[in-house]
């Protein structure tokens, strides 16, 4: 492979950017991403299967940053999914919209760190993890995180009353 990914790898990222273009239209077009929506239950499922077939992948010979990251993206989906179905009463629709936006933010983690790194092939945009490139990748994420979020959390607050 170019890149230096193996095939599962392959099926890895592509379950992913299905999951992040589901997650992206779910939040263009509903301004959430919610289980009540095709587009927000492809999106859930599809980083769930992102995460498992991440705890597969081994390129640095053990347990890595990303599987600890995917982990913690599935407990922050369990969570978001309860909100969904109403287990924290008033809070509820606060705890599923953050949750299942967290859980989006998240996965653009490994996806810039990823792409920042191996693109283009030949001369990637950054040299690891740490470097300069992929931190402001993953802070503009982050900004897009806070204000989508708080977005979200007024009109679930408006919408409550």
């Amino acid at each position: 492979m170019p890149t230096g990914i193996s095939v599962f790898g392959w099926i890895h990222t592509v379950i992913s950017l299905i999951a992040l273009a589901f997650g992206t239209f779910a939040l263009l077009r509903f301004g959430e991403i919610s289980w009540r929506t095709f587009f927000g239950k492809t999106y859930i499922l599809a980083t769930i299967f992102t995460c498992l077939t991440g705890f597969g992948i081994f390129a640095h010979g053990g347990i890595a940053p990303g599987h600890i990251l995917g982990v913690v993206i599935l407990v922050v989906l369990f969570f978001a999914f309860r909100g969904d179905s109403h287990h924290f009463g008033k809070a509820s629709s606060y705890v599923a919209t953050i949750g299942y936006s967290l859980s989006y933010f998240l996965s653009w983690i490994p996806g810039v760190t990823e792409t920042f790194t191996r693109f283009p092939v030949g001369h990637p945009l950054a040299t690891g993890p740490g470097d300069p490139m992929v931190k402001l990748g993953i802070g503009v994420c982050f900004l897009g995180f806070l204000v989508g979020t708080t977005a979200q959390v007024w009109r679930v607050r408006k919408t409550a009353k």
